[in-house]
């Protein structure tokens, strides 16, 4: 478990952040083009970035895909109740619980969480990344879009949203995955390219709602500091154990909880844009717990070394 590797990976993704920053401040880019870049992230790139994942020339033993599924599913009927209570006991305003509520929920696991998986795990382990992150990407684009839209159940549920872009490409990765379907490199690779594109574009994105903010509301508040405490120590812990104690596999709980620990997801960013709400909150979470995940990251992986 190298460490040193770790924080370049976490520090290496705070640099296209900045290239995203200063790019907005000389005009490089504006808020026309980052709306562009966010829904072709969204609709193209996310998709392709999980579809690509399972392309890989050698699959994992399936016997372990539905303790995967279910580790997937139990974090997310942990996740979601809490992230309802938490901003309620922080006593946030409630205007801005909603995006508290997505910022404790939801992680960067498809941007950033699989290269520090394998930094840390081994290679062998994004593919159960992979897995771990199913109920994560069904979720996000269900609970996470009415945490920040402010709808809930009562307002009509969306079952178009079961048909989104990135749901699509996770039913066909799951197919691809217990098929044990071996895709050709004609179709791999442009998906792979595509996916690849992913990471870079999403950051440059995150950068450039940065620059739209006043540097004095960049500092945080004591609440996103509440939240990155909870983000990236507390919640992925509780989650850990709450594993652990009903029997689950130590090396599969260990990555589903880095996997928690990733900052938080820059879907947050991109659907507040597309929304019209103002992302000065989500931006400003984002970008804390990017850069404090430089710290809280290998530290979690000295507690389960």
């Amino acid at each position: 478990m190298d460490f040193q590797v770790i924080a370049t990976t976490m520090c290496s993704l705070l640099i296209i952040v900045i290239a995203g920053y200063f790019s907005h401040k000389r005009g490089i880019i504006n808020e026309e083009f980052e709306r562009k870049l966010s829904g072709f992230v969204i609709k193209v790139t996310c998709p392709a970035l999980l579809i690509s994942s399972t392309m890989g020339d050698k699959m994992p033993d399936r016997e372990h895909i539905p303790m995967l599924l279910l580790v997937s599913l139990l974090t997310y009927v942990i996740l979601i109740p809490l992230a309802y209570i938490q901003p309620v006991l922080m006593r946030v305003r409630q205007d801005l619980r909603g995006m508290y509520s997505f910022m404790l929920t939801y992680s960067n696991v498809g941007f950033i969480g699989y290269p520090v998986v394998a930094s840390i795990f081994g290679s062998d382990a994004v593919f159960y990344a992979c897995i771990l992150n199913v109920f994560n990407t069904i979720t996000v684009f269900i609970w996470g879009v009415m945490f920040i839209s402010g709808e809930n159940l009562k307002d009509g549920f969306r079952f178009r949203l079961f048909v989104s872009p990135a749901m699509i490409a996770t039913y066909i990765s799951v197919i691809i995955v217990v098929l044990n379907l071996h895709t050709p490199k004609a179709i791999a690779m442009p998906l792979s390219i595509l996916g690849n594109m992913t990471v870079p574009s999403s950051l440059i994105v995150i950068g450039a709602a940065l620059a739209e903010i006043p540097t004095r509301k960049m500092v945080g508040t004591p609440h996103i500091f509440i939240m990155c405490f909870l983000k990236l120590l507390v919640l992925p812990l509780l989650v850990y154990y709450a594993m652990i104690f009903i029997g689950v596999d130590t090396r599969i709980s260990s990555i589903n909880m880095i996997l928690i620990a990733m900052p938080v997801a820059s879907f947050g960013t991109m659907f507040c844009m597309q929304m019209g709400k103002d992302e000065t909150t989500m931006s400003q979470g984002t970008f804390w717990t990017t850069l404090l995940s430089v710290v809280s990251i290998p530290l979690l992986a000295m507690l389960i070394a």
